[in-house]
């Protein structure tokens, strides 16, 4: 096994942090390939938006479910036969889709797309978390922040290599999944026993020890899906056009990805709780500046900053989770990080939609300032409190 020691003394198991790594980077590139593709298969069906966003929605709905039995999932079978077994039916669950290519067959095959894959991230993630010593927490979770993000937006880009007709995309997607499948096999062994260890917990009795970090979740993935789904809606107010939003848009996933890493070094240095707090308030400063600068060329490294520290408060919220809980309560507070961002991406874009269609295009920085700032009031309050 390959080990190093870090400067506190503590041994680094690189090879088993890496295969984890790697397998949640391929899970990533097969997650991110399917959306957009069946988006593109059912509009040329000449499926409306409206059933191909219900559609859509049928995977977080799967995330959302299946959270809960995660805990008990690894307990019973283990937590390396549980996610083998995911990667398996996952490829098995997107070669049906491929076979069936039916808009209605897809709403169960979708909402197993979810079921089936969330045990797989969940678990890997625990992995890291644990694996990763307190000393270099910060800087490991960037890396598998940056890594994964990565992951899912080269998923796109397999599309421009092979296209969106016929198996091959498909089949990208299920060798992403048996391959994901087959790094984990490698490393199984050398892998913690998260699913044994201490006093069982659910993932509803985590949730009251937990409410700051579980609502960070829910504000991250609010953030990030609005953001996804609306700013383009905000730059047309603007007479923006397209292709100018969808650079902001990659722009801002730039960000995103280049500074989890830095982000988790400062979180080594200070806290990963005075890191979310800072990053919660620059997100809201972001939101209220986004009106005077969506104009000027400042947008840009405004969006690049905005990316990166609208998802440094899921980083620092999962470096946060791997310092105060172990064993079963880091599964059961992992599973229900998963089901609050499925909570999140559900609930979050459709409400800033609604505010903007009330108040026009500004309640997008409205809505997802407020609810920031909602987030940064409760940190304060909970400081004051303990």
């Amino acid at each position: 096994m390959a080990l190093a020691k870090s400067e506190t003394g503590e041994t680094v198991q690189w090879a088993a942090i890496t295969g984890v790594i790697a397998t949640v980077s391929v899970f990533a590139i097969a997650q991110g390939l399917s959306y957009p593709l069946l988006s593109f298969i059912l509009q040329r069906q000449g499926v409306s938006p409206a059933v191909i966003g219900l559609s859509a929605a049928m995977t977080p709905v799967g995330f959302i479910l299946s959270s809960p039995l995660i805990p008990g999932l690894a307990r019973r079978f283990g937590a390396g036969r549980t996610a083998l077994t995911c990667a398996g039916l996952s490829a098995l669950v997107l070669a049906l889709i491929g076979w069936t290519q039916d808009v209605y067959l897809w709403f169960p095959l979708r909402f197993l797309v979810g079921v089936v894959t969330n045990p797989l991230y969940v678990l890997s993630e625990i992995w890291v978390i644990a694996l990763a010593p307190p000393s270099r927490r910060g800087r490991v979770m960037g890396i598998y922040s940056t890594i994964i993000s990565a992951g899912f937006a080269a998923g796109p880009l397999c599309l421009l290599a092979v296209g969106t007709e016929g198996w091959p995309p498909f089949l990208v997607g299920i060798f992403a999944f048996l391959f994901c499948g087959a790094c984990l096999a490698v490393v199984v062994k050398r892998l913690p026993k998260v699913d044994e260890a201490g006093e069982k917990v659910s993932v509803l009795g985590f949730m009251p020890l937990a409410w700051l970090l579980l609502s960070a979740v829910v504000a991250a993935a609010g953030f990030e899906q609005s953001v996804l789904a609306l700013l383009p809606v905000y730059g047309t107010h603007f007479g923006i056009p397209e292709t100018r939003m969808s650079a902001l848009l990659s722009t801002m996933i730039a960000g995103n990805i280049a500074m989890q890493v830095p982000l988790g070094l400062l979180a080594e240095r200070l806290t990963a709780r005075l890191v979310r707090f800072g990053c919660v308030s620059v997100t809201v400063l972001g939101c209220a500046l986004l009106p005077a600068l969506i104009e000027t060329p400042l947008i840009w490294p405004c969006v690049f900053i905005w990316g990166a520290v609208s998802y440094g408060i899921y980083t620092m919220s999962i470096i946060e989770l791997g310092e105060r809980f172990t064993g079963s309560a880091l599964v059961a507070g992992n599973a229900a990080f998963s089901l609050m961002w499925g909570v999140g991406g559900i609930l979050v874009p459709p409400l800033t939609g609604g505010v903007m269609d009330l108040i026009g295009a500004a309640g997008l920085p409205v809505t997802l300032g407020a609810i920031c700032a909602a987030l940064a009031v409760a940190t304060i309050i909970r400081r004051q409190v303990v």
